[in-house]
Formats: structure tokens, sequence, C-alpha cells
């Protein structure tokens, strides 16, 4: 027995080494590539996550979340001025005469199912009604093509954020998610879902392209909004796509579509709020229903300038400390207090002020319902004046024009040189 197992073993163990021999030879020969400088394993290329390719997601994302997307349309009733000089008209910046008349229209945007109680979510600007006008009919279109009737909540004008609402509706689809704005990368991937242009379910990709940014955006009564801490995208934004959702590529809101830069020299510069900030502002809109500036600054409602020489020459103020009340505002705190045009006001608060800036900044540090004590110079006599402060509106206007009587102004100067605050 011995004299058999002895042989099998070495003829087991020669087979062994030479296998092994020509294994190292055939791996020398044909996988010398497997390896990379100073024998480190090579760099491997990322494979999709299970498989599934970027644009297969984004299809997933899309079939998910376009069921929340909603259409948001208004029946606006209002008057428009048609001009009877139309030459009057172009030439004089539409201050010539005018017929009033009755004018029905109609406006649209995009939103978003947020909750199960039938909130939904888009811009502030797509629930205020334009200048002049009144909203009379809001109704929610869903993808189904149900038409529901909807109603205001609350918006807030600075933050651009606007919630209504629908009743006992049975079909209401699913919420969407929010996710953290602040976890956003640049350069991935960015959905953009809405309606652009009254085309239903219109769905655009891009990428989020950078962070913060300030953007001013005329509104259709001639004012201008400084909107902060957007969020840009190149997913293409257009009229009617304002509210609908930007989502990213797992399905998420990263933040709620707003505006698109309006130049003949730029493409593919849209801007989005943050989801951090929709969340927040709608939070704070289910607490407080009703409009709101969301500015949460003190508005004192006065335009001032400086006391140059001209200034005090037509006011008739031989004082050097101070500064010159050029404009109140019907209806504002000032007006309610008795400022008036020509006014200098020479303290706030015991502190004395020379600078239009930083008495402007002194003011804009105190919140609504703040009370200020102002010492006042007018019409040669001095008095002391306690005013509430109201909320700053959302809204800088572009230009004012007063009769020159009735405004202290440099010669020199021809608008407002700094507005306190605005109408």
């Amino acid at each position: 027995m011995n004299n058999r197992v002895v042989p099998t073993l070495i003829v087991g163990l020669v087979g062994a080494v030479i296998g092994s021999f020509l294994m190292m030879i055939y791996a020398s020969s044909h996988m010398g590539g497997a390896t990379g400088p100073g024998s480190t394993p090579p760099a491997v290329a990322a494979v999709p996550l299970s498989g599934v390719s970027d644009q297969d997601r984004i299809i997933s994302a899309v079939k998910r979340t376009k069921s929340s997307v909603v259409a948001i349309t208004e029946q606006v009733n209002g008057q428009q001025v048609i001009p009877t000089d139309p030459f009057f008209q172009q030439f004089f910046g539409g201050q010539g005469p005018g017929i009033v008349q009755p004018y029905h229209g109609e406006a649209s945007g995009s939103g978003f199912v947020i909750d199960s109680s039938g909130d939904i979510v888009t811009n502030a600007h797509v629930l205020q009604p334009p200048a002049g006008g009144k909203v009379t009919k809001l109704t929610v279109v869903f993808p189904n093509g149900d038409h529901v009737p909807a109603h205001v909540v609350a918006y807030n004008i600075a933050a651009d954020v606007g919630l209504l609402k629908v009743d006992n509706y049975s079909k209401l689809p699913p919420p969407l998610q929010f996710a953290d704005s602040t976890r956003l990368e640049q350069g991935q991937w960015a959905i953009a879902i809405g309606e652009p242009l009254q085309l239903q379910q219109t769905v655009t990709v891009g990428v989020v392209s950078a962070f913060n940014r300030s953007e001013p955006i005329s509104t259709e009564s001639g004012t201008q909004i400084d909107f902060k801490g957007l969020l840009q995208t190149s997913a293409p934004i257009n009229p009617g796509n304002s509210g609908g959702p930007l989502i990213d590529i797992d399905g998420q809101v990263i933040g709620m579509n707003q505006s698109t830069v309006k130049s003949a020299y730029a493409q593919g510069i849209g801007f989005a709020i943050p989801s951090n900030t929709v969340r927040k502002v709608v939070a704070s809109l289910q607490k407080n229903p009703g409009v709101h500036q969301g500015t949460d600054t003190g508005f004192l409602g006065i335009y001032m300038a400086e006391l140059s020489a001209g200034v005090k020459n037509q006011i008739g103020y031989n004082g050097s400390n101070g500064v010159a009340v050029q404009q109140v505002f019907s209806g504002s705190p000032a007006d309610t207090a008795g400022i008036q045009p020509g006014d200098v006001i020479l303290e706030v608060d015991g502190h004395g002020f020379t600078s239009v800036k930083d008495l402007h900044n002194y003011i804009g540090s105190k919140k609504p319902g703040d009370t200020i004590r102002l010492n006042v110079w007018s019409q040669g006599m001095k008095k002391i004046v306690a005013i509430k402060l109201g909320e700053t509106p959302a809204a800088q206007p572009v230009s004012v024009r007063q009769p020159q009587q009735q405004q202290p102004q440099d010669p020199q100067q021809q608008q407002p040189q700094d507005p306190e605050q605005q109408p």
C-alpha cells in the first residue's frame, strides 16, 4: 500500500508545480496591462448604478413626478388705458392722455402638489393680479384633465412663493418630496417640469449651474424686485413654467422654477428658488394666511435728500445737520404721522444723521412694528414725532415723478437721490 501512495503524491506535487509555472507564463503574456506603473492596480471606470443609465433615471424621475405638476389658470378683470395720441404716448413715456376701458384676460402658470390636504405651491407672481386687475376665477388643471376650482391661501411677494388650495378633490396625486438644497452639487442634473406657454407637461433638462445668485426682476406694474439666494440652472425656463418644480435625478424637488435672463446674448441662464427656501416660506404661509411683503424690515415711507445748498435754499433751512424729506408716500407711517416734503429729520432715537445712507440703514435695521422717535424741523418749527414702522414693500419703484414744488430737490438732481422706502 505504501509503495502505491508515495508515487501518487510525487506525481501530484510535480503536476501542481508545472501548472503554477504555466499560469505565471500565461499571465505575463496576456495580462501585462492589468497593473499600472509601480505594480499598482489600474483605475476602474465607474459603472451606472445597478446598470441603469442617467437617461433611464431621468425618464423614471419624470414619470414618477409629472402627475403632481399642475397648470394654474386665472380669469382677470381690470382696466387699461388706451392712449388717444399714440405719438405723445411714444415720446413722453406713457404720460399722455388716454381713455380708460375695462379688459378681460387670462393668466397662467405652473405649480405642484406638496401634501395630501390639497395644498399646491407656485410663484407669488403667478397668484398676484396685475396692476389695476382682479383675479375673478382660479382653476387648477391636473394632468388627467380635471379642472378643479382653487383659492389662494397666502403668498410672499419678496420670496416669490405662493400657496393655493383645492378642496375635497378625491383624485389628488401624491405630493412631491423636497430635497435638501444645501447638498446640491454644481454640475448635477436638473429637470424642469411645467406648462410653458400653456404647453402641458413640458420637460427640459440641464444642470445646476451656480448658487446664491441675485437677480432684479421687473414686474408688470413697472416696479422691480431684487431676489437673492437663487439657484442658477441651464434647464430652460419659459413663460408659464414659473412655479413648476425643478427636480433632481431621483425625482425630488431641488427648487421652484422662477425666471430666466431675458437677453438676446444670454442662453441657458434660468433661476429657481432653492427647495429649502420654498419649504421654509410655505411653512410660514400655512401658519399665517394672507398677502405678505416678506422683507421683514422697517418701513417709514419717505424719499430723502442730502442737505445740499440747493435743497436748503429751496426749503428755507439754515441749519447744517439733518436729512431732508423729499417725498412722503400716501398712507405710509410717515404720512400718518404728519411728516411732509420739505421737513428735515434732525435726529432719530437721539442719534443725529447727516447722511441719507446712514439714516436709510438705521431705519432698515428696525423691524415692522418698532416705534422710532423723530426730532423734525418743519417750516421753522421743531417737533418730536413717534412713528410705528410698517413693513418695507418688496417692489422697488423704477422712477418717481412729482411736481417740482412738492419736493425739495437740488436743481442738478433730476430723480430722488436715495429711496428710504418704496410706495
